[in-house]
């Protein structure tokens, strides 16, 4: 198989096929079922995912949290509104930030930023990183799990930018996955959004068992590819952790051959980057800038779940890896055609 281009991965995707919100109930979005040995495409509901997996099956799902990464702050003498996304932590000791401000023309060091109607929050801009990004120092009197909070109570859910509408009160809960808890993402896992309490507890009570590993999700999951050439591309680092209580759990599932699922493109990622070289898997914690992409060998998860995703992005170059180019092709054309809801908030695919 020749090298994959850019152009390859292009499709017409229609504007209202856009989720702007999640369906009313987790588990009742769409599921297409892809077949990739015979090629054959079911359409279900996602609850119904259950008749395809028995017991001693593995389910490897992404703990990550989602916090409230989005401020709304004002500038110092001006007043001017300033967006400020939180990206990364850089330390917790001095309240050092990573972020992103828009709009970043009038945002220089030295500045500082206002945030929340009595201005209890104040930042100062001590570096500029990109033409966006700038790092800043929280001024903060408190314990750290004080400054937490206060950032929890200002922030808003980080909503995707191309979900048009405004943040509303369901996001808070629904662009989180209800096993969520280590805090650190900036983005949901989406394919785990369509997970229930109830489906949860039927899988458990059919035997599938679950493994977890974190991968905090940054902006570079959204990042637009500009190359060609698909070698020519440089991921963003996020990163990962998988415990020794995952990689027992899976490789069991991989020696007594059974159906090991990575639910969503971070968790395929993330098993892909600590692969021994026996093909089991390894604890990890680090960072991952793994980019898969056709042709791919894949050694951990032998199914996927994963959501609809956008034109020429990185994560359906992924799932064309996983599925095969012509398969993804195939599946995607007949997902515009049932109308199928794309991206976050959208349906699932469970390719097998």
């Amino acid at each position: 198989m020749s090298k994959m281009k850019l152009s390859e991965f292009n499709f017409d995707l229609p504007e209202e096929l856009i989720a702007e919100h999640p369906t009313l109930n987790r588990d009742e979005a769409k599921l297409m079922v892809v077949h990739k040995d015979t090629g054959k495409i079911e359409h279900r509901m996602f609850k119904d995912i259950i008749n395809y997996f028995s017991e001693n099956d593995v389910m490897i799902m992404n703990n990550t949290k989602v916090f409230p990464a989005r401020m709304y702050g004002n500038k110092e003498k001006t007043g001017a509104k300033i967006e400020v996304f939180l990206l990364r932590e850089l330390n917790r000791e001095s309240l050092l930030w990573d972020v992103l401000v828009d709009p970043a023309r009038k945002i220089r060091i030295g500045n500082k930023l206002y945030f929340g109607e009595d201005d209890s929050l104040v930042a100062e801009v001590i570096d500029n990183t990109t033409s966006r990004g700038r790092t800043l120092r929280f001024l903060f009197d408190g314990t750290y799990e004080e400054f937490k909070m206060k950032i929890t109570e200002l922030g808003e859910t980080p909503l995707p930018k191309y979900i048009k509408r405004d943040v509303e009160p369901e996001d808070e809960e629904r662009y989180q996955t209800i096993f969520a808890k280590e805090e650190g993402a900036v983005a949901a896992p989406t394919a785990g959004l369509h997970f229930s309490r109830q489906l949860m507890k039927r899988l458990e009570l059919k035997g599938v068992n679950f493994a977890e590993i974190t991968l905090h999700i940054g902006l570079g999951t959204f990042r637009a590819v500009e190359v060609e050439d698909l070698t020519k591309h440089k991921m963003d680092s996020e990163q990962a952790f998988i415990n020794k209580k995952c990689t027992e759990i899976v490789n069991k599932g991989i020696a007594d051959k059974k159906r090991v699922c990575a639910v969503g493109t971070t968790v395929m990622r993330t098993i892909e980057t600590a692969v021994s070289t026996d093909g089991k898997l390894n604890t990890y914690g680090g960072w991952t800038n793994k980019f898969i992409f056709p042709p791919y060998e894949f050694s951990i998860a032998n199914c996927m779940i994963t959501n609809f995703h956008t034109p020429l992005s990185t994560l359906l170059m992924m799932v064309s890896a996983f599925a095969g180019h012509e398969m993804m092709h195939k599946a995607y054309k007949e997902a515009v055609k049932e109308k199928y809801r794309f991206y976050s908030y959208g349906d699932a695919m469970l390719i097998i």
